[in-house]
Formats: C-alpha cells, sequence, structure tokens
C-alpha cells in the first residue's frame, strides 16, 4: 500500500511523457508521444459533467488540482481530467483569468479525429474551415450581402475569437489570450479565404486586461492599415461603416430583424429609435415606408446614417435623422402627441452583467412604456436587448409585460397599453449558439401589436 501511495506521488510530479506507456485513453496516449510533458488541470468531485456535456469554459472554482511540474503557462496546452484524473478533452490554459481552461475539443472528438488532438494550428484550420462551409449554406456571401460573421466565438468553438467580414475585408476581434498569442496562425486561416484581402485586428482590451494580458501597447502590437470608412452591402442595401466605430465595426446580428422591418414597412411612418447607423430605418425606406425618423446621441454614427441615405439614393424628404438622448425624444414626442406606426426601440447594453441586471429592468421598462405610448393602436413596436444577462434570464418580456418580481409593473401596464406577441427573434443565424454554452446568447429581438 505505501509504494501504491508513492507511485500515485511520482505521477503528479513527472511529465506526462516520462510515465508508463499505459494510457487510459485516446489523449492520454497523444500527450505521451509529445517530446515535453503536458500539464493536467483535474476537476473536482461533481463539476466534470458540465464541461463532458459540452461547456468550453472552465472556471477556476471548478478546478481541484493541476498535475505538472513546471506548472502550466497561459497559453500552453492542457489536458482537462476527471476526478480520477482520466482525460475529458484538452484546452488552452490562463493562469490569470477566472476562466483556467477552455476546452477545444472533447475527448470523443479526438477518438472520432485524432488528427486535430492537442494541435491548436490544426484544430484552427479545421474550425475555420468549417465555419466557412456553414455561411456558404447559409448563403453568405452573396450578390446582395456581403458583411455577415464568419466566426461566432463559442458558437463556432472557437471561444474568444470572433470574426466579421466586410467585403474583402476582415475584422478579427479577440477577448481571449490565446487569440492573441496564436496571431499568426489565425491570420493564416484568414488570410487563405478566398476574397479576402485585407485584416483588421479589433482587440477587447477590458477583457484582455481580465485575461492578463499586457494591453498598454496593444495599439502598436496591432497597428491598421486599412481606410477608417468602407462600403458594405447588406440585403441590397449599402451602408458606409466605420471601422473605429462599435464592435467590429456594422452590427450583422440584426440582419435578419432588419429585413423583416422592410416587408412590414410599406405606407408605414417609421420610428428607429437608438439607430446608429441606420440599420431599420433604411430598411424600413427601402421597404416603402412613408416617413422614416432615426434617432441618436452619437454624431458619428449619425454622419454614417447620413451618407447611407446619399448611397442608397433615398429622398431626404422622406427620412431623416435626428441628433438627441432616446428617453429625451421619446418625453418631447409624448408631450406633442405624436405617434408612429412601427415603433423600433433598439438601445445599447443596459445590462451588461448580472449583477446590474435588476436595475437596469427599470431601464428597459421605463423605455419600453414610452415606446409603447409612441406606437399608434394596432401598430407595431419592435423591441431589442442585447445584454446578455437579459436575455439569458428570460425576462425581457416579463419586463415589457408583467410584474418584475413584486417591485412594479411591466412597460405595457406602465402605459396602459395591451400587447401580443407575434414574433421572437435573436441573431441572425450566421451567429450560432452552442446549446451547452446557453450564456453566448445576448440578443433579444420581440415583435409587439400594441392595443
Amino acid at each position: 500500500m505505501q509504494q501504491l501511495k508513492l507511485s500515485a506521488r511520482l505521477i503528479k510530479f513527472l511529465p506526462l511523457s516520462s510515465l508508463p506507456s499505459t494510457p487510459s485513453s485516446s489523449l492520454q496516449q497523444i500527450a505521451f508521444s509529445h517530446s515535453k510533458g503536458i500539464a493536467k488541470v483535474v476537476l473536482k468531485k461533481g463539476k466534470t459533467q458540465l464541461f463532458k456535456d459540452g461547456s468550453p469554459m472552465v472556471y477556476s472554482g471548478a478546478v481541484d488540482r493541476i498535475i505538472g511540474r513546471p506548472p502550466p503557462k497561459t497559453g500552453d496546452i492542457v489536458l482537462v481530467a476527471d476526478g480520477t484524473e482520466k482525460p475529458i478533452g484538452w484546452g488552452l490554459y490562463n493562469s490569470v483569468s477566472m476562466f483556467c481552461v477552455r476546452i477545444m475539443q472533447l475527448e470523443e472528438e479526438a477518438m472520432r479525429d485524432p488528427s486535430c488532438a492537442l494541435d491548436m494550428k490544426k484544430l484552427l484550420e479545421t474550425r475555420t474551415n468549417a465555419a466557412i462551409e456553414l455561411r456558404r449554406r447559409l448563403g453568405l456571401p452573396s450578390s446582395h450581402t456581403n458583411a455577415y460573421r464568419l466566426v461566432n466565438s463559442e458558437g463556432d468553438r472557437l471561444s474568444g475569437l470572433i470574426v466579421d467580414v466586410f467585403g474583402d475585408l476582415a475584422v478579427i476581434a479577440s477577448s481571449a489570450a490565446w487569440v492573441e498569442n496564436y496571431k499568426p496562425e489565425v491570420e493564416a486561416c484568414i488570410n487563405r479565404i478566398d476574397g479576402i484581402n485585407h485584416i483588421n485586428w479589433r482587440p477587447s482590451v477590458d477583457i484582455l486586461r481580465e485575461e492578463g494580458m499586457d494591453v498598454l501597447d496593444m495599439k502598436e502590437v496591432h497597428p491598421s492599415t486599412c481606410p477608417e470608412r468602407i462600403k458594405v452591402m447588406e440585403n441590397g442595401i449599402s451602408y458606409a461603416i466605420s471601422l473605429v466605430g462599435q464592435k467590429t465595426g456594422f452590427y450583422a446580428d440584426q440582419r435578419e430583424n432588419r429585413r423583416f422591418i422592410s416587408t412590414i414597412s410599406n405606407g408605414q411612418k417609421v420610428l428607429d429609435i437608438c439607430c446608429y447607423s441606420g440599420g431599420f430605418a433604411l430598411n424600413a425606406a427601402h421597404g416603402g415606408a412613408i416617413d422614416v425618423t432615426g434617432v441618436d446621441t452619437s454624431m458619428p454614427a449619425l454622419e454614417l446614417a447620413r451618407d447611407n441615405i446619399v448611397l442608397n439614393n433615398l429622398d431626404p424628404g422622406r427620412i431623416s435623422f435626428l441628433r438627441e438622448d432616446a428617453t429625451q425624444f421619446m418625453k418631447g414626442a409624448l408631450s406633442r402627441n405624436e405617434s408612429w406606426d412601427i415603433v423600433i426601440l433598439d438601445p445599447p447594453k443596459l445590462a451588461p452583467s448580472k449583477k446590474v441586471l435588476q436595475s437596469a429592468t427599470g431601464m428597459y421598462r421605463n423605455m419600453n412604456s414610452m415606446a409603447l405610448r409612441l406606437t399608434k393602436k394596432g401598430g407595431l413596436l419592435m423591441t431589442c436587448s442585447c445584454s446578455g444577462a437579459m436575455t439569458q434570464s428570460g425576462m425581457f418580456l416579463r419586463v415589457l409585460q408583467a410584474r418584475i418580481f413584486s417591485l412594479s409593473c411591466g412597460a405595457a401596464s406602465m402605459a396602459g397599453r395591451k400587447i401580443s406577441v407575434l414574433r421572437e427573434a435573436g441573431a441572425a443565424s450566421d451567429h450560432p449558439i452552442d446549446p451547452s454554452y446557453p450564456e453566448g446568447a445576448y440578443l433579444s429581438n420581440i415583435l409587439l401589436r400594441v392595443l
């Protein structure tokens, strides 16, 4: 018995390559073939199933111990194992982040396709190719749409990597240390795509800081040679987009919802609140709306919106954009007894985390109450939330209609209106969500009939 205890103790401190060649799994076997030892992150009892089911983010509280000397460094490939030290998958380690490991491949996947096992370069190629093929099956790009999402982080099994394509330009948004560490490999994958001639990096500085990255010189690390503005097409509508603006430069996630607005706007008077560069407003005008008003506080966004009127040869007498705070505009419009056939409310992220979700419900409720009152009887309100905390809570519809816990009534009750739900949607189909990682869902888009 003493000899067995000693053997187990030795296993914890020897590199895997020096262990006896009796691997317990295919990943273990592949690890034996590596010239260097690969550390093993062992999960706590009762925490394994979540990750075996596919959740890619191993938070530090789920880790019992780490086996390997020297200890793994940020960016190292590690095995992820259950309490018996049997590997369930492998991923990329981070010594600083609250997410200790981002799992890249599960054990059963490695058994089916060992060519990618413990090989991040090969896995990047495989997953990127799969993402390209999926978009082709979705009809992207096409003659009428060349702005779309190519890689959607966890939804395409590359947690922390987002790639948006705008014509011949790919914008890479990194929110994980491994993406920065594998920058040459990521670029090589994207550069091989037909039609992509330029790459622009948009590191998520705040998130990367939490990942332990030195972000002070991030702009120097990722100098941009791309123009500040480019032109793209979506659903047959042209857009000038800014590569120094919001997110990657354009909200492709609302593409299918914008197209829907174009199908119901003929002959209607339309209000687009928090319009940014005019996506919904332009679709409404394109769909035959007789009067369209867009409202936003950002002057750069409104400059883009006004340029987009010219790009699409639209009648400026039929579509206009105003710079004003959304709440103040709605209050003013209510005082003037103004109303619209269709109102679109797409505010910025009001609940960036679960900590502020309860306070954010009040802001959503108040804004939607005013938007409902601005909607003509029998008219339509398309209301949105891009807050992941709100969408994942499942509370958004309750904010609109019913009581929030026992604190106050919903927006419809506040407005003295009755509503019915006509349509519920999320992000466009090129923004896939992994069911094992529901945290990837962030966008809610609900169409209401207002009575």
